[in-house]
């Protein structure tokens, strides 16, 4: 049914393609918007640490920072999901608020305790009471596009950050051009028009139906893809899926691999996130497991990384993953924008 345009478009109401289409022109998009923001005076001196603050969607765009930097910059990145910052968090410690909606909760605890400490802060938000007390605080606020699910606006939410740091002299500038044309070579591989025979995000749909997806990455490379592919599993196909990364998982995930349990294996499907050129090490690990899964009978997929620079590497690979997670929505008849029990969530803890 993936090649039934018609079926497509009667289970994806709300035209989540489109967004998925419009990817690498968002991160052009965004690309602009930060070469055109004045560089804050929060942003004139180079500091030790950085912390996003973030929830889903936004905070992904933190992990792909702290990914980079952990391979490129003398820079410590924290990822904070929570309502409080971490007790290091001073002066000295550049905090990103960012939340798509404006409105997170968790964000804007986080944000208001930045203030307290006398943390330099900088923002990204469509709306919403983050960029209304951002104005009244004069903390600088770049303003994204609104309307659209924070999971299809990661290329608003992370390239910004970015961005404002290469340009602030804090990071090494990255290949941009390179940057668009690989996304634009997954869009055109995968985009719905492509048949399931020569489009792999819609064969690993296929083969992904009715099992557990377990993605795996590289700690410190492609894990932020592994775990980016997670969520979006959770959200667009409405799945329970996991993600873990070499080489930890060799340290235990790998023994329920043995068969020993009593639990069928033929229920859960690996991913693999692969990239040219990974350390020797790796690949040996990764080929062992491949190995022993073959032994009870499970083959899994591999998902690869395009691109020299590692900034195209991780979007491009995720990129894939989320056309591979749309078109699983569709098999099972789901449309992909709903996320009833978030709603839900919402809902209660406003009451």
């Amino acid at each position: 049914m993936l090649d039934d345009l018609k079926r497509i478009e009667a289970i994806d109401r709300k035209r989540m393609r489109d967004l998925l289409l419009e990817f690498p022109l968002h991160c052009e998009k965004a690309h602009r918007l930060a070469e055109d923001y004045p560089i804050p005076e929060e942003l004139s001196k180079k500091r030790e640490r950085i912390i996003i603050c973030g929830l889903g969607g936004s905070a992904i765009g933190g992990e792909i920072l702290k990914t980079l930097l952990y391979n490129e910059q003398d820079v410590a990145v924290f990822i904070n999901r929570n309502y409080s910052l971490p007790e290091f968090a001073n002066r000295e410690t550049l905090v990103f608020a960012v939340s798509y909606s404006g409105n997170t909760e968790e964000t804007l605890a986080a944000y208001r305790e930045a203030r307290k400490k006398a943390c330099p802060i900088f923002c990204i938000s469509s709306g919403g009471k983050l960029s209304r007390i951002t104005q009244d605080d004069n903390v600088p606020c770049l303003a994204i596009p609104p309307g659209m699910p924070p999971r299809y606006a990661l290329g608003y939410l992370f390239i910004p950050m970015l961005r404002m740091l290469e340009r602030a002299d804090w990071v090494r500038s990255h290949d941009y051009e390179e940057l668009s044309q690989i996304l634009e070579n997954v869009r055109d591989r995968l985009t719905p028009s492509v048949p399931t025979r020569e489009n792999l995000a819609k064969q690993t749909a296929q083969d992904l139906y009715g099992k557990v997806p377990l993605i795996w990455g590289v700690e410190g490379r492609t894990d932020v893809v592994a775990h980016r592919l997670k969520t979006q599993f959770n959200e667009n196909s409405k799945i329970l899926a996991f993600w873990d990364v070499f080489p930890e998982l060799n340290h235990n995930e790998i023994v329920a691999w043995g068969g020993e349990g009593k639990i069928d294996l033929k229920n859960f499907y690996p991913i693999f996130i692969r990239e040219e050129g990974e350390q020797e090490k790796i690949r040996k690990r990764i080929e062992i497991t491949q190995e022993l899964l073959e032994k009870v009978g499970i083959k899994g997929k591999e998902v690869w990384t395009e691109g020299k620079d590692l900034l195209c590497k991780i979007l491009s690979s995720i990129y894939t993953g989320d056309w591979i997670s749309f078109y699983l929505a569709l098999i099972q008849g789901i449309d992909p924008s709903l996320i009833a029990p978030i709603d839900f969530l919402k809902a209660k803890l406003s009451q």
